[in-house]
C-alpha cells in the first residue's frame, strides 16, 4: 500500500523544476489523489514527464549510468536540462496509509570527475512516533557513498542539532557504498533490519509503467499463467490464462466490459495449443470458429490489456499509462477514464498517472485530478492543477465538462 503525495523533479529534459501535489516543505498545497492525469499539447513535456517515473524504476532495477542511457535517453548530459549547471534531483512524498508518517525522499544525481553519472546524494526523511510538530528525522542520508542509516521503525538524526533521536532499541549504522552507480535504498533496503527502507524499497519496485503495444501482445507464449502483465503486454495471453483460472469473477467482469464496449464480441476464452503455446479466441457475432488475438485489432487488444490491469487481484501500487487514446474509438475513452477512476477508489492501495490529448477522457475528470503541463517563455515546463484557473471549478460544478472547457480553451 502507499501512494505519492507530492513529487518535485528538478533539472529532467524541460522539467527544469516542476512540483506536483504537497511535499513537507509546502503543507498548505494539496496533496495528489489517487487518479493524477496530465494533458497539455505535444512538446509541452508529459512524455518526459512519464520518462522520469521510468528513469527512476530504472535506476532501481540497474544503476543510474544504466538508467541514464536506456530507453534511448542519450546518457547524462542529454538528460540533464539544457544550460543548466545544477544536477538532476526528484523528490518524493509518500505515505503507506492514512494513519502513517509520511516519508520524503531525496535523489540527487550528478556527474563524477571522469564525467560518469552517479548518485551524489541520497536521503529518507520521517518524523518520529507520536512528533506532532518539527522537522522530521533522517533516518537514511547518503553523500558522495558515505553517510548512515537506522535500523527499525522510528528514529533518525536531527538535522538542525546533528543529534541523534530514538529509544535504545534504535541503531543507527554507518554506511559505505562500493558502488556510487547504485541507489541506497536499493543496497539497504534488501536488508531486514532497515525495514523502513525495505518498505519504501518495495513502495517503488511495485511502480508499473505501462507501455502496452498490440504487435507484442500478438506474440504466442508458451503456457505460463502469471497475475501482472509486462511493460509491452508481451504476457497477454498469459495474464489472461491467470485471470480465467484463478479469479473467474474478475475475467467475467472484464469480458462484460469488453462485450459493452465492443459489440460483436460474445467470447474471450484462452486456448492451450498441443505444442504448448498458448492464445486467446476471440468469439465474434456472425462468426462459428473464434478468431485469434493475432487476427483482432489494435484497439480491441488494448482496451483488453487496460481492464485486465483495472482488475488486477492485488493491484501494483503505482500504475503510469501514456496516452491511452491512441488506437482506441473515441466514444469509449470517458469510460475508460471512469473506470479508471473506479479502479483506484478513495483509499492507498493503488494511484494512477495518465497522460492524455484527448478531451473525451478528460470530460470524466474533476479539475482536482488535472494538471496541465504548458510550456514558460524560457522554453521549460510548468504545471498546474485545472482546478487553479479562474472559473474553471465553477463551470464544472455547473456541469459543463472539463475536457470541453479544455477544448474551448478555458484553460490550458
Amino acid at each position: 500500500m502507499g501512494k505519492i503525495l507530492g513529487i518535485k523533479i528538478q533539472n529532467y529534459g524541460s522539467l527544469k523544476n516542476i512540483k506536483m501535489g504537497q511535499l513537507f516543505s509546502d503543507k498548505g498545497d494539496e496533496e495528489l489523489g489517487n487518479m493524477v492525469v496530465v494533458i497539455g499539447p505535444s512538446g509541452n513535456g508529459k512524455s518526459t514527464l512519464a520518462d522520469a517515473f521510468g528513469f527512476i524504476s530504472d535506476c532501481l532495477s540497474n544503476d543510474v549510468e544504466t538508467a541514464c542511457d536506456a530507453n534511448n535517453r542519450g546518457g547524462y548530459d542529454q538528460l540533464c536540462s539544457q544550460g543548466s549547471s545544477g544536477s538532476i534531483h526528484f523528490e518524493i512524498y509518500y505515505r503507506e496509509t492514512s494513519n502513517a508518517r509520511p516519508i520524503t525522499y531525496e535523489l540527487t544525481i550528478g556527474k563524477d570527475e571522469s564525467g560518469r553519472p552517479y548518485v551524489k546524494e541520497e536521503r529518507l526523511r520521517q518524523r518520529r512516533l507520536g512528533q506532532k510538530s518539527g522537522r522530521p528525522l533522517s533516518f537514511l542520508y547518503i553523500k558522495e557513498g558515505r553517510g548512515f542509516a537506522f535500523e527499525g521503525e522510528d528514529g533518525g538524526m536531527d538535522e538542525d542539532t546533528d543529534e541523534e533521536r530514538g529509544d535504545d532499541r534504535v541503531e543507527k549504522k554507518e554506511v559505505r557504498l562500493s558502488d556510487l552507480r547504485k541507489l541506497g535504498v536499493v543496497t539497504l533496503g534488501a536488508m531486514k533490519q532497515y525495514s523502513r527502507i525495505e518498505k519504501f524499497l518495495n513502495f517503488l519496485q511495485s511502480w508499473y509503467l505501462c507501455y502496452f503495444t498490440p504487435a507484442a501482445a500478438r506474440q504466442i507464449q508458451t503456457v505460463a499463467p502469471v497475475p501482472y502483465l509486462n511493460k509491452t503486454g508481451s504476457n497477454l495471453n498469459n495474464v489472461a490464462q491467470y485471470m480465467y483460472r484463478d479469479n473467474p469473477r474478475a475475467f467475467k467482469k472484464v469480458l462484460n466490459e469488453i462485450k459493452g464496449k465492443i459489440p460483436n464480441i460474445k467470447e474471450i476464452k484462452p486456448l492451450k495449443l498441443p505444442n504448448g503455446q498458448m492464445v486467446l479466441e476471440f468469439y465474434q457475432e456472425g462468426f462459428e470458429a473464434p478468431f485469434f488475438s493475432q487476427r483482432m485489432s489494435d484497439g480491441t487488444l488494448k482496451l483488453f490489456a487496460y481492464y485486465l490491469l483495472l482488475n488486477e487481484n492485488n493491484p501494483r501500487q503505482l500504475v503510469f499509462v501514456e496516452e491511452p487514446e491512441n488506437g482506441l474509438y473515441h466514444k469509449n475513452l470517458g469510460k475508460l477514464a471512469q473506470e479508471m477512476r473506479k479502479s483506484v477508489g478513495t483509499g492507498y492501495s493503488k494511484q494512477l498517472f495518465v497522460t492524455t490529448h484527448s478531451p473525451f477522457f478528460v470530460n470524466a475528470l474533476a479539475p482536482q485530478q488535472v494538471w496541465v503541463l504548458e510550456k514558460g517563455s524560457d522554453g521549460f515546463s510548468a504545471v498546474k492543477r485545472a482546478s487553479s484557473y479562474e472559473f474553471v471549478s465553477d463551470l464544472a460544478q455547473e456541469g459543463a465538462p472539463l475536457g470541453d472547457l479544455w477544448y474551448s480553451e478555458y484553460f490550458g
